[in-house]
């Protein structure tokens, strides 16, 4: 019998709804297993963009993690929007007490363009999270911003993906929506090899919470003891399947339809 799962999301939340905490929830939920929280910002946002960011105080981030942590516990955590270098180095701590898979999803902006990382962030975050890294998700931007190289093809991803894995990332998942071309290909690498996910490109406006939502669906699939690359397999599908059920809401950059696990396929 699959294990239920329990994932603790230390991310910011959408009031959208379509991507960071509330994209977290709904897709581990919808792959069977449990969501906790631990809140690192209030964002003012909708399909449109992003109109403000209140960050949590980083003791409040820390005693929601704890209080999670000392009770329900965890078989694996997920990061999302961390916002600044203080916060990083707080979840590298929570990170090594609570000694669970660890999904690090880079967020260092929104799809329509916000910052959602500080300048001095990415630097803690290249040292103190990618080796404490199960698994490491970061698009062709994010890789080029943690390597200091260009990523404009699949095989430049290969290249900052060699380099993540010799930052200290036990795996990372290389994102190909970024990379122009008719089919995307995303790369799982670890040091034993590469799996390729490839299929056609989506066209879609309603493409907003993706990222957080496939490294929420990797977690899950760690958290209830799927192998690696099995739980990334599920994770693309489910994402795949989200994106071309997408509702239509919104007059920008749209939600996925999380829920669909819920009806079946059609």
């Amino acid at each position: 019998m699959q294990s239920l799962g329990r994932v603790l999301i230390i991310a910011g939340s959408d009031s959208g709804g379509g991507a960071g905490v509330q994209a977290d929830i709904k897709t581990v939920t919808a792959l069977g297993g449990y969501a906790a929280t631990a809140i690192t910002a209030v964002t003012v946002q909708n399909t449109l963009g992003v109109t403000g960011v209140h960050p949590i105080p980083l003791a409040v981030i820390e005693a929601q993690a704890r209080a999670v942590l000392s009770d329900i516990g965890a078989d694996a955590i997920k990061t999302g929007m961390l916002g600044d270098a203080a916060t990083v180095e707080l979840v590298a701590r929570l990170l090594d007490q609570a000694l669970v898979p660890a999904v690090i999803d880079p967020v260092m902006a929104a799809k329509g363009g916000a910052s959602l990382l500080a300048a001095d962030a990415v630097a803690a975050l290249r040292e103190r999270l990618i080796p404490r890294a199960a698994l490491l998700t970061p698009n062709a931007p994010e890789a080029g911003a943690l390597t200091g190289l260009a990523v404009e093809t699949t095989d430049d991803l290969r290249r900052a993906g060699d380099a993540l894995l010799a930052a200290g990332a036990r795996a990372v998942l290389m994102k190909g929506g970024h990379v122009a071309g008719d089919r995307v290909v995303d790369i799982l690498m670890t040091a034993d090899g590469e799996t390729a996910f490839e299929g056609e490109r989506i066209d879609s406006r309603h493409t907003h919470g993706t990222g957080c939502t496939l490294a929420s669906a990797c977690a899950t699939g760690l958290a209830q003891g799927l192998p690696l690359t099995v739980a990334v397999a599920r994770a693309w599908d489910y994402v795949h399947e989200a994106m071309l059920r997408a509702p239509g809401f919104g007059a920008g950059h749209g939600p996925l339809d999380h829920g669909w696990t819920l009806r079946g396929r059609v």
